[in-house]
Order: C-alpha cells, then sequence, then structure tokens
C-alpha cells in the first residue's frame, strides 16, 4: 500500500478551511508547527506514564494537526524553505520523542519486547527520512516524488502506531502494540529497501547512453 501525492493533496484539500481559520486567529504556519510538536510531546510523556490509550488519541491528534501548517502555508502563499526545513525537522523530532516515550513506559511495565521493537520501529522510521531526504539532496527524485515510494510512509507508520497504542490500552494487551511496532519496524525495512531500489534505478537511467 503507498499513498500517492494526488491522495495526499486531496487530503490536504480537507483540511485547508480548518487551516485558514487557525490562520484567521492569528496562527501562522510556523507557530501549527509548534503547536503540533507540544502535543506530540504531551502525547510521549503520557505514553511514558504507561498511558497507553489517552497517549495514543494525543499522539495521533498531534500527527494530524501537523497536516494543517503546511496546508495554511500553501492556502496562504506563505510557503518557504526555512517553513518547509522547519517542519520536516520538528515531524522527526516528535517522531523520536514519542518512540522514547514508547520505551520508557515498556521499560516501566516491564515489557522488554515493548521497548525493543520501539527502539527498531525508531530506527528504521528514521532510515526512511534519511533515504528521501539524502535521495534529494543529491538531485534524485526532485520535489515530493520520494514521499510516495514505499510501504510505510509516515502517515502509515502513525495510523498504525496510534491504533496499536490504542488498542492495546483499551485492552490492556502490550502484546498489540509489540505487534504494531513490529509492522512499523519491517515495514519501514521495506520502506527503504524500495527507497534505495528506486534511486537505484534512477542512477542507472541516468547513466545509460540514448541513441
Amino acid at each position: 500500500m503507498t499513498i500517492s501525492n494526488e491522495s495526499r493533496g486531496r487530503i490536504k484539500k480537507v483540511f485547508e478551511p480548518i487551516a485558514l481559520g487557525m490562520g484567521r486567529l492569528g496562527l501562522t504556519p510556523d507557530g501549527l508547527t509548534l503547536i503540533g510538536f507540544g502535543i506530540t510531546v504531551v502525547g510521549a510523556a503520557l505514553l511514558a506514564a504507561q498511558l497507553w490509550l489517552v497517549g495514543g488519541l494525543v499522539v495521533f491528534s498531534g500527527g494530524v494537526f501537523d497536516m494543517f501548517d503546511g496546508t495554511l502555508a500553501r492556502a496562504t502563499g506563505k510557503v518557504s524553505p526555512l517553513g518547509a526545513f522547519m517542519d520536516s525537522v520538528f515531524d522527526r523530532w516528535g517522531e523520536a520523542v514519542v518512540y522514547l516515550g514508547i520505551v520508557a513506559g515498556g521499560v516501566l511495565g516491564g515489557s522488554d519486547p515493548v521497548a525493543v521493537l520501539a527502539t527498531a520501529a525508531m530506527g528504521a522510521a528514521f532510515m526512511v527520512s534519511y533515504t528521501r531526504a539524502k535521495s534529494e539532496g543529491l538531485g534524485f527524485t526532485a520535489g515530493t516524488g520520494m514521499a510516495a515510494v514505499g510501504v510505510m510512509p509516515r502517515e502509515i507508520r502513525l495510523v498504525v502506531l496510534s491504533l496499536g497504542l490504542i488498542v492495546a490500552g483499551a485492552t490492556a494487551n502490550l502484546a498489540i502494540l509489540a505487534g504494531a511496532l513490529a509492522i512499523i519496524a519491517l515495514g519501514a525495512t521495506i520502506t527503504v529497501i524500495q527507497r534505495i531500489l528506486h534511486v537505484r534505478s534512477q542512477a542507472k537511467s541516468a547513466t545509460t547512453p540514448t541513441t
């Protein structure tokens, strides 16, 4: 399963009226980025306290809120390299904090599988982001093209993780959370391989002589 850039565009269009409403309240895209990060940090703290259900809901809310900053920037013509940089950096930072919260909650709750799999999922997730950033920095898959490559982009990871947290919290069964983390770790690893192969194919095409 992948999310095309066209699908992303349609989803973001749905959030545009809400983003514009926030803009009318005086909020800026960078301000929304920081608010979304703050919500995510609160969610991570709840996870560290082993409040899995509430923490999962807050983490999901922070992830959804993150859609508003870029949507507001595009809708108001305030797209900038700095804004894109801020958005990307705080996305990665927020994702790291969430996994660290899960690791802490797993250790304190005596669930080593959750702590280990959360660490594996975080490492694999960051490799997904790194392959995109590095490939684009080297001139491959310009724009947002790389975002549509792979089975486990950030949006899918957020949904799988949030569902795992919420269901695990509702049922008091951390094996469900461990399963969700394993899916993320495996799916993200597959995505990294898909992106490597995608860049490799582009590199070969660029060096193949035309006749």
